[in-house]
């Protein structure tokens, strides 16, 4: 599986307590029309902790069978307990994902050998490709760099999400392993890509698909300036969308936007009405809402 480009990591609308799947095929489509490279439902931004493991496995298949192939679905299937990241990412796989994206298991803190023998094992019982995604603000562990280069040349690894705030992990990584790093923080798209990255795992693009996408691809055909001024533009959003625990910021702008109701489940609520006042006005800066 080759990967490149923008992916969304799309939220999951919520109305009346149960996940809406009008508005999710809305966002899909959206999402196809605006150019992104795949989705990935299902993860932190997907509210993945608040889903049952039902709700979990049919939001997936949902997913799948709307793209109908018409780009990627990186399925959000980690977890801290293999044998559960085995379970989700099983049926991800007998669905038709693409590949499947994989968390650090987070509060046991595993050592580095039983990282490595999670993400084996995960990606081998589902015969699927993995992202290996390395959040440590939420998992409190990041994964180390010589347990990346042990994958290097492993089919059923497909790519890297960093997302630990470092453009030097990007360096760290390339300069170790083939393994394609993918941006986790919109903010440091830009600049990861210029060190070797060849996308982003994005939540801006939730709001600005085509936006996203077309900066991603201005900085992989060498058009740096082209890129740095969609980043200028969207800077702000990249800053604000985060204001806030992600999804929170987002699903608020989406439903500002008109597209999902505004609902959360606990322990995530709305937001303080000062930040969702700044998210508006930086939304009306780039051109979102008038």
């Amino acid at each position: 599986m080759k990967v490149c480009g923008c992916y969304t990591a799309l939220v999951t609308p919520f109305r009346g307590g149960q996940v809406d799947y009008e508005a999710f095929a809305n966002l899909i489509e959206q999402q196809i029309a605006g150019g992104v490279a795949g989705i990935v439902p299902v993860g932190t931004s997907g509210e993945s902790p608040t889903l049952s493991m039902k709700e979990h496995d049919e939001v997936v298949a949902f997913a799948i069978e709307k793209v109908a192939h018409r780009c990627q679905v990186i399925a959000g299937t980690g977890g801290n307990a293999t044998s559960e990241a085995v379970q989700l990412s099983m049926h991800a796989a007998k669905m038709g994902a693409d590949a499947t994206l994989q968390v650090t298991p987070y509060y046991n803190k595993p050592t580095p050998e039983g990282m490595y023998r999670h993400f084996s094992t995960v990606a081998e019982k589902s015969g699927i490709p993995i992202v290996l995604y390395n959040v440590p603000g939420r998992t409190g562990k990041e994964i180390p760099i010589d347990v990346i280069a042990r994958f290097n040349g492993n089919p059923l690894v497909a790519a890297v999400k960093e997302a630990g705030g470092s453009v030097e992990r990007v360096n760290a990584i390339k300069d170790v392993c083939d393994i394609p790093v993918l941006s986790g923080d919109d903010s440091l798209t830009l600049p990861m890509l210029s060190v070797g990255a060849v996308g982003v795992i994005s939540v801006a693009s939730n709001l600005l698909p085509r936006e996203v996408s077309d900066m991603v691809a201005k900085a992989l055909a060498g058009d740096y300036a082209g890129a740095l001024a969609i980043h200028r533009r969207l800077y702000p959003l990249y800053r604000d969308l985060f204001i806030e625990s992600n999804p929170i910021p987002v699903k608020a702008a989406l439903a500002d936007m008109g597209l999902i109701a505004e609902e959360y489940r606990l322990p995530l609520c709305e937001m303080a009405p000062a930040n969702r006042e700044k998210l508006r006005n930086t939304m009306r800066r780039c051109g979102i809402l008038r």
